[in-house]
Order: C-alpha cells, then structure tokens, then sequence
C-alpha cells in the first residue's frame, strides 16, 4: 500500500480523484486539504462519497504531506510553484493537475497565465505525463505534470499522423467541444445552466491557454529535420457536463498511400486506454463518460488529400484525475490500469 495525499480536494478534478482512488487496491487516502473546509468531513461535502471516505479537509502542511508517498495537485494555477520544492526535496512523487509544470519555457507560461512562473528550478525535472508518448520517462519520474483535457484528446488525436511526417504540420486544425465541468466548480456566470442550456458557442478562439501545451507536444512528436508543428485550436462550449469531442483536420502529403485505419490501429494496439474504432465510426462522448478511454475514429473524406480524426475523452477522467491515476500506477509500478477498470456509464 502506498499512501497518498491530494491538495486541493474540493473542485472536480479533487472529487474525481477521491471518486477513483477509493477503490484502488494499493492505495490508502491519508491526506486531502482544502483551506476553506478545514475540518470538514469530506462526506459532507461530497455525499456520493458517504461510507468511503471518512476524512476531514485539513490546511495544507508539508510536514503531514511529506509522510506520503504520493501527492496529487488539484489546484489552480501557481499553487503548486509554492508546495512542491519541500515534498520534492523530501522525495515525494508529484503529480500535478494544474498547468504549473506543463510547460517547458517559463516566459511562455508567464505570458499565456498572467503571473511569474514560481518554480523555474523544477521544470527539467518535470515530465509530461501522456503515458502514450512519454511511459518511459514517467516510470523514471518524481514529478509529472499531467496534462490539459483538450490537449489530451487533441494530441492522441494526430499523433500518428505526426510521429510518421504523414501530413503537413503548418497546416493543422483542431476544433474541440468542452461540457461545462471543464471551467471548474467555481461561480461563472458563462457555466450557469441557463446560459448553457439549448446553447453551443465557441469561445478563445484567439488563443486558448492550452494551445502552446498542444504545440509543444505536437513538437516533441517530430524528428529535428522537420518544419515546426502549427496549429488552430478553437474550443467550443457544449451545454452538458463532462465530455469532449476533438474533430481534428490535416493535409496529408503528396505521396501519401498508407493505410490510415492500420495505422492508427497498430500504434494504440497495445495501449490499455485508446480505442481505435472500426472503419466508418462516429464516437460519442456518452462512450467514454466518467471513463478512462479515448475513443478516436480516422477518416479521408472521398479520398481527397485530407484526413479528419475524431477524439472522445471524459474531460474529467483520461482528460484529468484518470490520467493522473494512470500516471501514479506507471511510476509507482501497478497495473496501469489498476483501479480505472470502470466502464463508461450508460444511459
């Protein structure tokens, strides 16, 4: 058993991660802090979690956190910046859920997220947690930075087409659909149920702060000898609450005749949390809700010299707190798919 403790407990990524972590067989919660709720039961905060959660909220304090094995970040930007030099010093795995440790080049998190970065020492030692392209390094990791819902599906999406130099990467396309929890548990008028509601609008679509997280892992797909990856993200709103629907767009090269439904079928044959669906295929969110899963279906368009993937993920589970359990499992050395065996609920 290891023991674990989460900063951050009462947003929807915390929840989640209590929702996931109390069925696992080699975990024991110790930890969940919350500033405004200290000495609250979490129970009574989150009723669904009444007879398998029997802890209080408590303020953070690294002391207590550093007894763990395993802490979870699930807070909003720059609160990680303060907490994770001791428990790293201390030899804590950390993985954080917020975009602290995302991104490799400090300026550029500072211009995208209205703040000093806090912990330029740390950012070598962070590695992107997307099992699918970094397993390896995540194994070797103290400190993994689990990456944003969007740039989840969007990245599993195209990288394939990316990692083979199949399509033009200055021309990229991705238009990416969020429910409502996607924006956090915090007042927003923009979220209201009556402002969602029998509504669909796009929104950031001047750049969107998960935009230079894409690139950058766009970029990391290539070889040296290729033109940088460049890409148009415009994120959607959709009026339900957990699911994301990534319709991606690329121009394949020239003499491109490969066979794009063994492609994508063999490069995720082996990955426990991607699911290549048949030729002809349409996924729905509802598929993967409140699962682990990426569904992803690829199509050419009457055979013309575009391709367009389709990219279902729960935006709070393989887009957040799942992944970050799937993470924890590889660096601790569990079955990855050690508790995230749930099925997708239905209806």
């Amino acid at each position: 058993m290891i023991k674990v403790g989460i900063v951050g407990g009462t947003g929807y990524t915390g929840v989640e991660l209590l929702r996931l972590l109390v069925s696992h067989p080699h975990v024991e919660l110790t930890v969940i802090t919350s500033r405004s709720e200290d000495g609250v039961a979490v129970a009574d905060i989150y009723p669904s979690l009444r007879g398998h959660c029997d802890l209080q909220f408590s303020v953070p304090d690294n002391n207590t956190l550093s007894q763990c094995d395993v802490v979870f970040f699930a807070t909003p930007h720059g609160v990680a910046h303060k907490l994770v030099p001791a428990l790293y010093e201390n030899g804590v795995k950390v993985i954080d859920l917020s975009a602290d440790f995302r991104l490799q080049d400090a300026e550029l998190w500072s211009e995208w997220y209205g703040q000093p970065h806090g912990c330029e020492a740390l950012l070598p030692k962070a590695v992107y947690g997307l099992p699918e392209m970094n397993r390896a390094a995540i194994k070797q990791a103290q400190l993994v930075a689990c990456p944003g819902c969007y740039p989840t599906s969007v990245q599993l999406g195209f990288l394939p087409l990316i990692e083979n130099n199949l399509v033009d990467p200055e021309y990229l396309i991705a238009n990416a659909a969020s429910g409502t929890s996607g924006a956090g548990r915090q007042a927003n008028v923009d979220a209201l149920h009556s402002e969602v509601s029998d509504s669909f609008k796009a929104y950031a679509s001047a750049g969107h702060r998960h935009l230079p997280e894409i690139v950058q892992g766009l970029h990391l797909m290539q070889s040296p000898d290729q033109a940088k990856a460049k890409l148009t993200f415009v994120p959607h709103l959709l009026p339900m609450v957990r699911g994301i629907h990534s319709t991606l767009y690329a121009r394949l090269r020239v003499d491109t005749a490969v066979d794009l439904q063994t492609l994508f079928e063999e490069r995720y044959a082996n990955e426990p949390f991607v699911d290549v669906m048949p030729a002809g295929s349409h996924p729905q969110t509802r598929s993967v809700k409140s699962s682990n899963m990426c569904r992803l279906a690829v199509v050419r368009p009457q055979g013309d010299d575009m391709v367009v993937v389709m990219s279902v993920i729960d935006n709070l589970t393989k887009g957040s707190s799942g992944q970050a359990i799937q993470n924890m499992n590889i660096m601790c050395g569990f079955d990855e798919d050690e508790g995230l065996r749930q099925v997708a609920l239905l209806p």
